[in-house]
């Protein structure tokens, strides 16, 4: 007669495996209804938080039904299992957020003129419901200048309608929607100095490249930082959704002009929260990178 041995059960792999189950559906939902639907980014934040613990709760009991699995030879080591890979996604956006919470200046506006950021046309207003914020301080500033000192502005030997027309092309490209402008894209200057308008035999001339725009880091507390500041140029506002997430930015860029240079500054800022996780540094460090190559290209073309 065979001897038949019963296995026991571990509950902890079973919970786990729902609990795991539970976390990616809640991730996904919320990261859908963010994208696609009308959930606030604090909702969201709210929710991720939530679905990371659910997921962290899932592994911690995964690992107790393995340990059965192991010591005693309790049944469930599938179900703890499809607990881990379940609870990997919803883990690994935790895990990420958190790094950078961690190691990234705590603030949510960045602007590539630390000592003189541009001033709105138009104050972003968003209710932050439970994400509280503080205005953003000169120690802010100093917080992303050590953190980010790649970002910079940018100087084009160009002139400033020149350059805008690039600028406003890649905003368009980086998916930016500008609400707001002010100024103008023909500086004050002698009517001599103005650029003819090609005739009809003049589209060979009209064709060849002029100066080589070449970006290059603006001085920040010199006399032709002051200058420059105070010189005619144009501001444009806009507001950028990213692709994936969809999380909102408002945007600011300002050129000014002297003589054949023009100065490019850029600032973002998170929609919501106190901390951006680095986004807003990345927004703009990947606008300039683009803008760089579009005028480089076109100068080159």
């Amino acid at each position: 007669m065979a001897i038949r041995y019963d296995r026991p059960v571990s509950s902890a792999a079973r919970v786990s495996r729902l609990l795991g189950a539970f976390s990616l559906v809640l991730a996904l939902a919320v990261l859908i209804a963010h994208r696609f639907g009308g959930l606030a980014t604090p909702y969201l934040v709210l929710l991720l938080i939530a679905a990371a613990g659910f997921a962290l709760l899932a592994a911690l009991l995964a690992a107790v039904g393995l340990r059965s699995l192991w010591t005693s030879g309790a049944e469930g080591g599938l179900a703890a299992l499809a607990a881990l890979i379940y609870a990997a996604f919803p883990l690994g956006i935790g895990a990420f957020a958190a790094e950078r919470f961690l190691t990234l200046p705590d603030t949510y506006d960045v602007s590539t003129d630390p000592v003189s950021a541009p001033d709105w046309l138009s104050t972003p207003k968003a209710d932050q419901i439970w994400l509280k914020r503080n205005l953003v301080t000169p120690e802010d500033r100093e917080k992303q200048l050590a953190a980010y000192p790649e970002l910079t502005g940018r100087r084009y030997e160009g002139a400033l309608d020149r350059v805008l027309e690039a600028v406003r092309k890649v905003a368009k490209q980086s998916g930016f929607v500008i609400i707001r402008s002010s100024g103008t894209s023909e500086p004050d200057r002698d009517p001599e100095d103005r650029p003819a308008k090609p005739g009809a035999g003049d589209e060979a001339v009209a064709d060849a490249p002029g100066i080589i725009p070449v970006p290059t880091p603006r001085p920040y507390d010199d006399d032709v930082a002051k200058l420059i500041r105070g010189a005619n140029g144009v501001t444009l506002q806009a507001s950028h959704r990213t692709l994936i997430l969809g999380l909102r930015f408002d945007i600011l860029i300002r050129l000014r002009e002297e003589a054949e240079t023009t100065f490019v500054d850029i600032r973002v800022a998170s929609r919501y929260g106190q901390h951006d996780l680095g986004f807003s540094a990345e927004v703009a460090g990947d606008y300039l990178k683009a803008l760089d190559a579009e005028l480089l290209g076109i100068a080159g073309g």
